[in-house]
């Protein structure tokens, strides 16, 4: 005899189970694993650090925890961020389907996901040196702070390039167990290059971001916008350049530097209009600039 209860009890597993996927969804989505372009942006300066601090050939100890931990930690940013702005994204176009804000997470699971991971990645440091953890600790308190100074000043890009720049002698004090000041140079040239591109970021929200009283060197820099993007593109050219010169790196690296100039100047053009759209695009661009600059220094070692 044929009854209902088969098929019933497989339709709930089938809905647990449409339940679970949905609920990994939004966890990958709240780490922004679906949209990699923050880690990327942060990987590239932080693989040219072990480079150039080991001369080209990083321990591969080393060289895994700082990709695992960067992918950790730019996760752990997009989890904090979203949880200050859970109530401010709803009124912004591009971010009013993130998972806090629709409810597919909530605080709490959002916030144990906080704790876990940067738990993982403080475990990761601690099997390097004594230099290095004291750094990371620094390191986790300003991406605790970071989006909430959107809220007290108008230049959060610049609390951002710090944090995003932060892995630069944390990689040095990795290597060497101290951070020499061509490590500073490649800092500050990060630091800029961060400015100006999260600069174009912030120009694709910044109608939203005047609605809601949310800070941005978008809007403090107003209709002067593209030119001080082009004074932190040249400043970081400037600072690039001494990194290498400091590093003793040779022509290869040059060809690095005259992309990243190609690169600028196209980013330029697009923000020209200030549409949203071009703006993106144009932050999306800064990875290619990234990548090109890790590969011509990795060429420019191995040649």
């Amino acid at each position: 005899m044929v009854t209902g209860k088969p098929s019933e009890t497989g339709s709930l597993l089938s809905k647990k189970e449409l339940d679970v996927k949905q609920k990994l969804h939004a966890y990958a989505r709240l780490m922004r694993i679906d949209r990699p372009i923050g880690t990327l942006l942060l990987l590239w300066p932080c693989l040219m650090a072990l480079l150039l601090a080991a001369k080209g050939m990083p321990d591969i100890k080393v060289l895994v925890i700082f990709i695992v931990g960067v992918i950790i930690m730019r996760a752990c940013g997009c989890i904090i961020n979203d949880f200050a702005d859970r109530k401010l994204d709803a009124h912004v176009e591009r971010t009013q389907n993130r998972p806090l804000v629709s409810g597919e997470i909530s605080v709490k699971e959002a916030l144990s996901l906080f704790a876990i991971l940067g738990l993982v990645a403080f475990s990761l440091v601690l099997l390097l040196n004594t230099l290095v953890v004291q750094l990371s600790v620094v390191g986790i308190i300003l991406t605790v702070m970071y989006p909430f100074m959107k809220r007290v000043t108008n230049m959060p890009q610049m609390f951002l390039g710090v944090v995003w720049s932060w892995s630069i002698p944390m990689a040095y004090a990795a290597q060497l167990g101290t951070v020499p000041v061509e490590a500073w140079w490649l800092f500050m040239a990060n630091w800029c290059w961060t400015v100006a591109y999260d600069t174009m970021y912030a120009m694709v929200d910044r109608d939203d971001d005047v609605k809601v009283g949310i800070k941005s060197t978008a809007i403090l820099f107003g209709r002067f916008d593209r030119h001080w993007i082009g004074l932190f593109q040249l400043a970081a050219l400037g600072c690039f350049i001494m990194a290498g010169l400091l590093a003793e790196r040779g022509l290869i690296y040059a060809l690095g530097i005259i992309a990243f100039i190609g690169f600028s100047g196209y980013q330029q053009w697009m923000i020209y209009r200030r549409e949203r759209t071009a703006c993106f695009t144009a932050f999306l661009n800064n990875n290619w600039a990234g990548l090109v600059l890790f590969l011509t220094l990795t060429a420019d070692y191995l040649i």
